[in-house]
């Protein structure tokens, strides 16, 4: 395609935002902390300084829409300024399973599969409608629900997604892990009661009986990071506007040479 051919069918390109608000009100995944935000000068003078508004910035990696990085859990893995950005960007399928899972479920590929256009080599957006329950939503936001209840990966999802040679995922929830299989089991008991139940009741099997938590125990970081498949978490935005469809997608991170995550956008072009 000749520059200008290119330049004009950008022009045309219809373009997403699937990245979630970001505000001293944004949740922080469980135990981490939040995102602190103070003027050091304003344009009157304050804090020794005028003339300009500064602000100084505190917070954790994993606020709001961000990137697990490899050595977030792999030390030997790269950072994310060290990371090609080509890795970052390219062909996409955003599925929507919102209306198939709810509190405690799980999805395995053939549902995925079911829904959307899923190709070797793709980046994957997982939708579970979980991100109606973000901080931002007004009217259904739930932090718990967010962060404790929302589905996860079923017991052969991780070795699929090596499979599929996938470039990295992103989910609208707390994790790409299921948060029984997480930490937050044992921070909420009584959570972990009822999504044993749920389990016991959707397959006839306690949780350490489908889930083993010497395999399973954050699967999605600890199995997947050191084979350079990483995840973003906390999508939202447009994302329903993609629902089941194919797009060319990016995420886009601080080039930060230290970071075991980043924070950043989520953008999508279709045709």
């Amino acid at each position: 395609m000749k520059p200008n051919d290119f330049m004009k069918f950008m022009e045309k390109a219809k373009m997403y935002d699937l990245t979630q608000p970001l505000s001293i009100h944004t949740p922080p995944w469980p135990s981490y902390m939040p995102l602190g935000l103070q003027y050091f000068k304003r344009i009157a003078g304050a804090h020794m300084g005028q003339g300009a508004n500064g602000q100084i910035m505190t917070t954790s990696n994993h606020v709001g829409t961000h990137m697990d990085g490899e050595i977030h859990f792999y030390s030997a893995g790269r950072t994310i300024g060290e990371v090609p950005m080509k890795e970052w960007i390219g062909n996409a399928v955003v599925a929507d399973i919102s209306k198939d899972v709810g509190d405690y479920d799980l999805y395995e590929p053939e549902l995925l599969m079911k829904r959307a256009d899923i190709r070797k080599g793709d980046i994957l957006i997982i939708n579970t409608g979980y991100h109606k329950y973000a901080w931002y939503e007004k009217g259904t936001c739930d932090e718990v629900r967010y962060f404790c209840k929302h589905p996860g990966p079923g017991p052969r999802f991780h070795k699929w997604e090596l499979d599929m040679k996938f470039k990295w995922i992103g989910v609208d929830c707390g994790s790409a892990d299921h948060p029984m299989n997480t930490i937050i089991r044992n921070w909420h008991p009584k959570l972990f009661i009822e999504a044993e139940n749920k389990l016991v009741e959707n397959y006839g099997k306690k949780w350490d009986e489908m889930f083993p938590q010497d395999i399973y125990y954050q699967v999605m970081h600890l199995k997947l990071f050191p084979k350079r498949l990483v995840h973003a978490e906390n999508l939202g935005g447009e994302i329903d506007k993609l629902s089941n469809k194919r797009c060319w997608l990016g995420f886009f991170p601080l080039k930060g040479m230290e970071l075991e995550s980043a924070m950043g956008r989520v953008v999508a072009w279709t045709a």
